[in-house]
């Protein structure tokens, strides 16, 4: 009788003061899981086992968000990022990705860029649903007329993300 050895993963979260209110980053092993603003919709409740050590994979996310908010626009290729979703969330924040820094699109082109046609509420859903913020860039997808949407961190955030990647 074997008995099956179970990799222990390790969830941490800190608290980065950013510019518009404390973010959240979560890391599982060595991979970001998770980026959210205090009070965001949909996480960070009931998550607050904040570890004090500097765990590397956290200390790169904090680094990345030193760099993003100087304006030296980091990508998100440049983290190991593990979101958990659906397949068609996680096609969705792929194209998310695919955004450069300052650069917006709608729910609609990424449904199209997807190939489903008319899909945009179902992109809408999907985006609202992104675990990892600002590094997996959902505010940069705007309304069909480019009107400032939805987001689970706040509108006022929303528009402030656009103008310092604007700058």
């Amino acid at each position: 009788m074997g008995v099956e050895k179970r990799k222990i993963r390790r969830r941490q979260t800190r608290e980065y003061p950013e510019p518009i209110g404390r973010i959240t980053i979560e890391c599982v092993d060595q991979a970001i899981t998770g980026l959210w603003f205090e009070g965001q919709a949909h996480y960070g409740a009931g998550r607050r086992d904040f570890i004090e050590e500097d765990a590397p994979t956290i200390q790169a996310g904090f680094e990345w968000l030193d760099r993003y908010f100087a304006g030296k626009r980091p990508g998100p290729d440049e983290l190991t990022l593990d979101p958990k979703g659906t397949d068609f969330q996680l096609k969705v924040w792929s194209e998310l990705c695919c955004l450069d820094y300052g650069e917006t699109t709608t729910y609609g082109e990424i449904a199209n860029n997807i190939d489903l046609p008319g899909g945009g509420r179902a992109v809408g859903s999907a985006v609202g649903c992104n675990p990892i913020s600002i590094i997996i860039p959902c505010h940069r997808v705007l309304g069909a007329k480019g009107s400032l949407t939805g987001y689970a961190g706040g509108e006022e955030r929303k528009r402030w993300l656009l103008e310092h990647e604007s700058k």
